[in-house]
């Protein structure tokens, strides 16, 4: 897949071979349009960058009006990636989408740390579990919760949205991180600080799953600094279902078709059927980590 925020919707990436995608998850929609966060919003850093885009999109009606009809017309399923303020809106913009022809699923965001609210749901498995009920009670379409790595336990977490009903969790979404222009002595986001993403945080993010992974028994869809077939291999083997490249794709637009064809070619030479054969221990064994 591609992760949220980096694919906008979809429309802007000729140089993506759509048919080597499992999904498409979309920018961050909520109930109304939001401009965003006031420049500077991206940072690049040492093996990764820094953003603090703020949410920015036109809201859910007209994605639904104007977006959805042209996803319905395509041959890789769309995931619409839905945040909000509270409770009420996530409902809200999952109960617009729900029978919406082209929208083929939904991608909770719970943890965006680039907004005032963006981490509250995501970081206390009560309150995820509570948004994770209410949208599960307003559509029958697939669910996946994205977790956030700011988090003490993010195990609990899971556990508490698999009970509320996620059909999948996706692990994770950025870490937490501050760039300072030292001429201008200031910090260079907007905000102070945004969300890392990139090769830095693979080691973080592959700890995670292999750590979520061990303990519940939805898919777990590995997200993280996926930069090579190898990297998301590692994913794989950690007993991710699926994983989302997210900041490779404003490096190198075709390694969503390099990556693809790297997983085949591994299978092909080790001489396994499909990716199901592929992690390395069971679920459960990390209960006692």
């Amino acid at each position: 897949m591609v992760a949220s925020g980096t694919f906008g919707y979809g429309f802007d990436a000729p140089q993506v071979d759509r048919t080597v995608l499992g999904a498409i998850v979309s920018k961050g929609t909520t109930l109304r349009p939001r401009e965003g966060n006031a420049p500077t919003r991206i940072a690049e850093t040492p093996s990764g960058m820094l953003n603090a885009i703020g949410l920015q999109n036109p809201g859910v009606d007209f994605v639904a009006r104007a977006y959805a009809p042209r996803w319905a017309t395509w041959d890789v399923p769309v995931i619409v990636n839905v945040a909000g303020d509270s409770v009420d809106e996530y409902v809200a913009v999952a109960s617009r989408l729900d029978g919406v022809a082209g929208v083929a699923g939904l991608e909770l965001n719970i943890s965006c740390p680039n907004v005032e609210s963006g981490l509250q749901f995501g970081i206390d498995p009560k309150m995820a579990a509570e948004v994770t009920r209410a949208v599960r009670s307003v559509t029958e379409l697939p669910l996946i919760v994205k977790l956030t790595p700011n988090v003490t336990d993010i195990v609990a977490v899971a556990r508490a949205v698999e009970d509320a009903g996620a059909d999948a969790v996706s692990a994770i979404n950025t870490y937490v991180g501050t760039a300072i222009d030292v001429r201008r002595r200031h910090p260079i986001l907007s905000r102070g600080s945004g969300g890392l993403s990139g090769p830095a945080i693979k080691p973080l993010a592959l700890h995670a799953v292999w750590q979520v992974a061990g303990e519940v028994h939805i898919p777990v869809i590995g997200v993280g600094g996926i930069m090579t077939p190898d990297d998301a291999l590692e994913f794989l083997l950690a007993g991710a279902a699926a994983v989302q490249l997210g900041t490779v794709n404003y490096v190198r637009p075709q390694a969503a078709t390099e990556i693809h064809h790297g997983i085949g070619a591994y299978l092909v030479e080790h001489d396994l059927p499909d990716l199901r054969a592929l992690p390395i221990r069971p679920a459960g064994v990390l209960s006692h980590v």
